[in-house]
């Protein structure tokens, strides 16, 4: 969140944020926003009965604040079919894998224990199957003699903060959409695993 607030505030990404909502009272997410000077709300899940009753209410906030992308950075909940169904499209999401590997938790000790060689982040459009919709972007970093989670987490979270703005801004500029249950870059369908980062990539086609 913070890498997106900062590209906004520099010029990077040619948008402003609407607001930040978090269902954890106190999430330093918040704090960070209002910081920047974002408008940040509080739903707390907590004070609902149903999963679906959470979401139509940040959906009803959303509306309020007549968002044309939402950005998921950290917020940690399933989504309901409404709610993914009225913002389809425009719901961006991040994982600590490369995907279709490791969805879901714990990724980065998944892919120590499986002895891979490579870890990484992907930026996905949110669609109803968990970590699942279309890649948009993939960043890789090697697995290290004597990795841990944690060490492996740090460095897949440097390349997160360089994916993620990127995407946006490329949304935010109309270069990505998606179409028919596909991503498309420029008019062009992504691979199935999205582009691989390369840090010339801001300008480039697919």
């Amino acid at each position: 969140m913070q890498a997106i607030i900062d590209a906004c505030h520099s010029g990077a990404i040619d948008a402003g944020i609407a607001c930040v909502i978090s269902n954890r009272p106190g999430a330093p997410g918040l704090e960070k926003a209002a910081a920047a000077g974002i408008t940040a709300i509080t739903i707390d899940h907590r004070e609902f009965e149903t999963r679906e009753a959470f979401d139509r209410a940040l959906a009803a906030e959303l509306r309020q604040h007549e968002v044309d992308l939402v950005v998921l950075a950290g917020f940690m909940r399933i989504l309901s079919t409404a709610f993914i169904d009225e913002y389809l499209g425009r719901l961006l999401n991040i994982h600590p894998s490369l995907l279709p590997k490791y969805p879901g938790l714990n990724t980065h000790q998944r892919a120590l224990d499986a002895g891979d060689t490579e870890a990484g982040v992907t930026v996905h459009f949110v669609t109803l199957q968990l970590d699942g919709g279309p890649p948009v972007i993939q960043a890789s970093v090697a697995i290290e003699p004597g990795d841990t989670a944690q060490t492996l987490a740090e460095r897949v979270m440097l390349k997160e903060h360089v994916i993620y703005p990127l995407a946006v801004d490329w949304f935010i500029t109309k270069r990505l959409v998606l179409e028919d249950g596909q991503a498309l870059l420029d008019g062009a369908v992504l691979p199935a695993q999205g582009l691989a980062y390369r840090p010339d990539m801001r300008h480039c086609a697919a």
